[in-house]
């Protein structure tokens, strides 16, 4: 039997070792003041808050850098008060410091990402119908935007579906960017072209071949995420409510099933959110809002990439983006119309979710992402 002393030692060394930091993008209609620091530990489930930065205008969405120095968030704005946020991230005391923002020159991004080797900023505009790219400096600051590329059609008089851009996604190797179009039901594709200069002139992002595929019509394409293993792509539409499954192979999306993953009978408008694999590849997960709030659960088969549902997890109101720990035992969702994170289990033998009822109260959550502590 340990001794008390030994005891204590262990878990100290566990809660070291466990512990993260996990950054929350909010609404900031509500009495969210901006982007929020909490300490979390992937032993226990147990969190705590560490900061806050204030000042940020609807700090939805958020991402960090390769090295986690630099935080990047939209400013989900509409018209031109669409903005890209850029702050440094101060590990030692898990706080946040505004470095500048650009305007995006489109309305209400609500996604933003990095390339892999850190050189670029990318957003997806949704009322603009645009994604905006933007150098990154070497002090972490943001030149304004390069290049702002928009779909909607403006020299016909012919009716044209209205371009609203969700989610833009890098390929696992960084050659290629993917833009997913819930308007027009397509995932537009470019060719990534890095250049090391410190300009705001040259064009990171080049049309594909071929420019784009489509999904089922009214699908409303809205978030892409890849498998550990590269093989294949996993699309969750908003409109349809449906995963769309893909072949990848050298920038080719080849739809190989459609799931349903909002199965709520007598929706009108479906309401699908966020998608997300266990580290290891084995489950699947997608959220849905507006009527079913909750989390489909799906097992993937891991000789042809296809999809079998298991389960579904209700969550609190209007599930947005969720996150899975690095481990894969947490699942945690953040519930905007709730006021809360919620903390589920991940269950390793069937990927079924339990509640731990440990959630986080906090105003308008809507994304969450760890970092890795000092």
């Amino acid at each position: 039997m340990l001794s008390s002393f030994t005891q204590k030692e262990n878990i100290q060394k566990i809660t070291k070792k466990s512990d993260l930091y996990m950054l929350i993008g909010t609404y900031t209609s509500g009495t969210s003041k901006g982007i929020y620091v909490y300490r979390f530990n992937t032993e226990t489930g147990e969190s705590s808050y560490v900061s806050e930065i204030d000042g940020l205008s609807n700090p939805s969405y958020l991402n960090l850098s390769r090295d986690e120095k630099f935080v990047y968030s939209v400013g989900e704005n509409e018209a031109d008060g669409g903005l890209a946020y850029a702050l440094s991230f101060d590990k030692q005391n898990g706080k946040l410091t505004y470095l500048n923002a650009q305007k995006t020159h489109g309305g209400s991004p609500c996604y933003i990402n990095i390339d892999p080797k850190g050189q670029y900023v990318v957003t997806a505009n949704y009322t603009g119908g645009n994604v905006s790219v933007f150098k990154i400096k070497k002090d972490g600051t943001l030149l304004p935007a390069s290049q702002v590329i928009t779909f909607d059609k403006k020299d016909t008089k012919e009716p044209q579906p209205v371009s609203h851009l969700h989610c833009v996604t890098f390929s696992p190797d960084g050659k290629y960017l993917f833009a997913d179009d819930l308007g027009k039901d397509k995932i537009h594709k470019f060719n990534a072209r890095y250049s090391t200069k410190e300009t705001a002139s040259d064009s990171f992002l080049q049309v594909g071949e071929p420019s784009a595929f489509k999904v089922e019509k009214g699908s409303g394409p809205r978030h892409l995420t890849f498998h550990p293993n590269g093989k294949y792509a996993y699309l969750i539409n908003e409109l349809s409510g449906k995963v769309t499954v893909f072949q990848y192979k050298n920038g080719l999306l080849k739809d190989i099933q459609y799931i349903a993953s909002d199965t709520t009978q007598g929706t009108t408008k479906k309401g699908s959110a966020d998608i997300h694999l266990t580290p290891d590849g084995k489950y699947l997960y997608a959220s849905n809002r507006l009527k079913a709030d909750g989390i489909a659960i799906f097992k993937v088969n891991q000789l042809n990439g296809k999809l079998t549902k298991v389960g579904y997890q209700f969550t609190g109101t209007h599930p947005r983006n969720f996150i899975i720990t690095p481990n894969g035992k947490f699942l945690l969702v953040a519930a905007r119309d709730s006021n809360s994170i919620q903390i589920f289990t991940i269950n390793p033998k069937n990927g079924l979710l339990e509640d731990t009822k440990k959630e986080i109260k906090i105003s308008k959550p809507v994304c969450l992402k760890f970092a890795n502590m000092k």
